[in-house]
């Protein structure tokens, strides 16, 4: 039994299938983690909602910031940007139950000796208080009035966290954290306008995980969402979004040994 962490899909089905089949993933036997963002952008959201799904217990998903603008897209919140490719779920005659599934998935992961987000963690956050704030979202996501939270979701403030935080500022600070985090200050201000490479950054901002005294820092963290990063490894991060959607590659990072594999994207069918 192998475990694979995969990064950022975006509705390239026809290239996770391609990089499962070089990897040999066989569901009786292995386990996926999901680094967040399945959905938008690429045009097969659909069919990876749907195998995804089918997959159960033997993937593990946490969430991203397009998963959630799916959500926010379908409660009818904020209309599509352009560049969304989400039509497909929307008009699906399962659609329902796909949102109901996705919406219960994780926003952090832990086991062993990794630990899996979107996209970052701030400094002061350990393990166990990351995992502890991030089910506060969860449960959030799960409530019947579920459509509340995603109605207050959005938004760049407050920019860092604290821990008298209450309701959605409280939920939103973390949701942003673990879904649109890149770059913050050593005591936490995040900063959400640099998408590109970590270069000529904003005075006083570096990548999360270089943030000096970083409690999660023991502990390695499997992370999407920095395309502009691309693939990278330190001694406790591994950044798995090696930019399919944008015609670049999947990545598959298998936990037992820290190997990596690699498809090259390619055209997708419609």
């Amino acid at each position: 039994m192998a475990t694979y962490a995969i990064g950022d899909i975006q509705g390239c089905y026809s290239a996770l299938r391609r990089l499962l089949d070089k990897i040999d993933f066989e569901p009786a036997r292995d386990r996926l983690w999901l680094v967040g963002d399945l959905v938008n952008r690429g045009p097969q959201s659909l069919a990876v909602l749907r195998f995804v799904k089918d997959l159960g217990s033997r993937a593990t998903t946490v969430l991203g910031n397009h998963d959630l603008h799916l959500l926010v897209v379908a409660a009818g919140h904020v209309k599509q940007h352009k560049g969304d490719t989400l039509n497909a779920i929307l008009r699906a005659p399962d659609r329902d139950e796909l949102l109901d599934w996705l919406r219960n998935r994780k926003l952090m992961h832990a086991a062993g000796r990794y630990a899996m987000v979107h996209a970052g963690l701030l400094p002061q956050w350990s393990i166990p208080k990351a995992l502890s704030l991030a089910r506060e979202v969860e449960n959030a996501l799960r409530r019947a009035n579920y459509a509340d939270f995603l109605k207050n979701m959005y938004g760049n403030q407050p920019d860092r966290w604290r821990d008298d935080l209450k309701d959605y500022d409280r939920l939103r600070v973390i949701t942003n954290a673990l879904t649109r985090l890149r770059l913050c200050t050593a005591d936490g201000r995040m900063e959400f306008t640099h998408k590109v490479a970590p270069v000529d950054m904003p005075r006083g901002f570096r990548p999360w995980f270089e943030a000096p005294n970083r409690r999660s820092r023991a502990t390695t963290i499997l992370f999407g969402h920095w395309a502009a990063l691309g693939l990278y490894r330190d001694r406790n991060v591994v950044c798995l979004d090696t930019g399919c959607v944008w015609g670049r590659k999947l990545t598959a990072f298998r936990l037992k040994d820290a190997k990596l594999f690699e498809c090259d994207a390619a055209a997708q069918a419609g």
